[in-house]
C-alpha cells in the first residue's frame, strides 16, 4: 500500500511563519534561517508531505529547526500543485490516488535535484534530509544516491518493506532516524521491527535510531492534532529526536 486515509487528515498548527518564500533555480522554497551564526555549509532539507512547503505547519517546522542552528530549505517538489489544505484536509472523499499519479518521479525529483545543485554552487557541501510522509520516499532516494549525510524519516510512505530497507542498508552511508507511531498503514510494526533487524544493534555502522510514539497515527508529526496529549508528545517528541540526531550526525 502507498497511501492511506490518514495522509490526508489532520489539523492545521497555529504560529507565525518566521522564514521567506525564494525561488531557488526556478524552483520554490521555504527558506528559514537561524538568527545566530551557523555553518554555511550545511542545510537541512525539509522534504514535505502532499500538502507542500505552503502548509503553515511544513513552514512552522522549518522554523522551529532554524532556531536549533540550522538553515532548512524546504523545496516545493510538486511545482505549485501541492493538496490545498483549506479544500483537501479531512476530506475523506479526495482522490488521492489519482494525485499521486500525476506526482510521479519524473515531475517531482528534477526540481529536488535542482535545488540541490544550486545549494552546492552555493558552497553547501553537507546536506540532512528530513522528510515527512511522501518526503519519506525521497530522503531514502537521496541517501540511496549518497546525496545526503544524515536521513530522518517520519512516518514515511510509498517505501517497498523490506527491500528499500536493504537498500539503504548496502548503498547509503547516511545515518538513520526513523520516527513512527502505533497506527500507521504505510509504516506498520511489521516494517518497524523489520527496520530494527536490520539496521538495529550495532549493524548499521553509519549510525540507526528508531523512535516509537504511542496513541499516534500516520501524520502525526507534521500534521497532528495537538489537543491530544498523545499526540502532542509524539509531535514534540520526534521533533526533538530529529534535532538531536542532526547535531550528532551532520
Amino acid at each position: 500500500m502507498s497511501f492511506c486515509k490518514d495522509c490526508i487528515q489532520g489539523v492545521c498548527h497555529e504560529g507565525e511563519p518566521s522564514g521567506t518564500l525564494e525561488t531557488i533555480d526556478g524552483v520554490a522554497c521555504y527558506v528559514s534561517t537561524p538568527a545566530v551564526d551557523y555553518a554555511k555549509d550545511k542545510v537541512i532539507l525539509l522534504l514535505p508531505d502532499a500538502f507542500g512547503i505552503e502548509l503553515i505547519n511544513a513552514q512552522l517546522l522549518a522554523d522551529d529547526f532554524a532556531k536549533n542552528g540550522f538553515k532548512v530549505v524546504a523545496v516545493d517538489y510538486f511545482n505549485g500543485d501541492g493538496l490545498p489544505a483549506g479544500r483537501v484536509l479531512n476530506d475523506k472523499a479526495f482522490d488521492f490516488r489519482g494525485w499521486l499519479a500525476t506526482h510521479g518521479t519524473e515531475v517531482t525529483r528534477p526540481p529536488l535535484d535542482k535545488v540541490i545543485a544550486a545549494l552546492k554552487e552555493e558552497g553547501v557541501t553537507k546536506f540532512g534530509a528530513t522528510g515527512y510522509c511522501f518526503g519519506g520516499r525521497y530522503t531514502f532516494d537521496l541517501a540511496f544516491d549518497n546525496i545526503i549525510q544524515c536521513a530522518v524519516v517520519s512516518h514515511p510512505s510509498l517505501l517497498n518493506v523490506p527491500d528499500d530497507l536493504e537498500t539503504y542498508f548496502s548503498k547509503s552511508a547516511a545515518p538513520l532516524l526513523i520516527n513512527s507511531c502505533e497506527n500507521d498503514k504505510l509504516f506498520p510494526a511489521e516494517a518497524q521491527a523489520k527496520a530494527d533487524e536490520i539496521f538495529g544493534d550495532g549493524k548499521f555502522a553509519a549510525g540507526y535510531r528508531r523512535e516509537y510514539f504511542p496513541g499516534c497515527t500516520h501524520g502525526f508529526a507534521v500534521r497532528g492534532d495537538l489537543s491530544d496529549p498523545l499526540v502532542k508528545a509524539g509531535k514534540e517528541g520526534s521533533f526533538l529526536a530529529s534535532v538531536e540526531f542532526f547535531l550528532e550526525h551532520l
